[in-house]
């Protein structure tokens, strides 16, 4: 009886023992295909400002699968050392080619600009650069006043938006955003990403007369036609335009909601009956026995 009992409880152990190698094993199988299909990427050891070049301290390598690597990575750190990156790379994000300008491009502005338009600096003051609050990033349109000659004849001056839509690269000497946007940032100058088109008018503008930028919303990216301002529409005045909503809970692509107003009757008054008038009496009632009657007083 006891070697029956002790014949089970091996049997037992044993099976156990085959259960857990064949789940180890399985693990170590899993875990060995999982290392086999990693592999090593360049990212950012630490943060990269827009328009450095990158050295060796500031690149590592992480273990991505391979099935999730991003398109134009690396794999080797001397291939991104000594390049330039042309957009703010975070710690620990992968750096692609669409991250970088060309090889042998030098650091700073011209790293930045985009192949087709050209860097322009237009002289601010604390009025003009909107009190310091045009920073790299940042969306402008230029206005110009200007007074034209028709004729020979010298007209009052008018100011027009010439350009639309414009970017600043660079504010003051900075080319990166700095941390708190909040704050101003006091700069002489600032410098527009323009088209050669755009640039041409922006140095006639420039020499013809006076500048202004005007900030404005960062999705809005729509074309304004206006018809410009001279002194006579300047009188004319402008009618009262209700306040806009705060950008955060604009919805653009939400219809416009029309609020249905119900006309409210009038109440109606209730008539007040006529006043009874009471006539004075100078009569007294006499009564005699089980007769009355009304006596006049003269």
């Amino acid at each position: 009886m006891r070697n029956k009992r002790f014949i089970i409880a091996l049997a037992g152990a044993v099976i156990c023992g085959l259960i857990g190698v064949m789940l180890v094993t399985r693990y170590l199988s899993r875990v060995e295909a999982f290392t086999k299909d990693l592999g090593n990427v360049v990212v950012a050891r630490q943060e990269i400002p827009l328009g450095a070049k990158i050295t060796l301290e500031q690149l590592t390598l992480a273990q991505i699968p391979n099935g999730s690597t991003p398109v134009g990575s690396f794999k080797k750190i001397d291939e991104v050392v000594g390049r330039v990156a042309i957009t703010p790379i975070g710690v620990r994000e992968t750096i692609t080619s669409m991250k970088l300008a060309p090889e042998g491009a030098g650091g700073g502005l011209p790293a930045v600009i985009p192949e087709g338009y050209r860097a322009m600096t237009v002289k601010v003051d604390d009025v003009v650069g909107i009190s310091g609050f045009v920073m790299p990033g940042s969306y402008v349109d230029v206005v110009a006043v200007i007074t034209p000659q028709t004729q020979g004849e010298t007209t009052g001056p008018i100011s027009k938006i010439v350009l639309q839509h414009i970017k600043v690269l660079a504010s003051g000497a900075k080319i990166d955003s700095p941390e708190n946007q909040r704050e101003p940032s006091k700069v002489n100058a600032v410098t527009l990403m323009v088209t050669p088109e755009e640039a041409e008018k922006l140095v006639l503008a420039t020499n013809e007369g006076k500048l202004q930028l005007v900030m404005r919303n960062y999705r809005d990216d729509e074309n304004t036609e206006t018809k410009g301002a001279n002194k006579s529409t300047l009188l004319s005045g402008e009618n009262v335009k209700p306040e806009p909503a705060p950008p955060s809970q604009e919805k653009p692509d939400a219809p416009k909601q029309w609020v249905r107003h119900t006309p409210v009757t009038p109440k109606r008054e209730k008539p007040v009956p006529p006043a009874v008038t009471v006539q004075k009496s100078n009569s007294v009632e006499l009564i005699e026995g089980s007769k009355r009657r009304d006596v006049q007083i003269q």
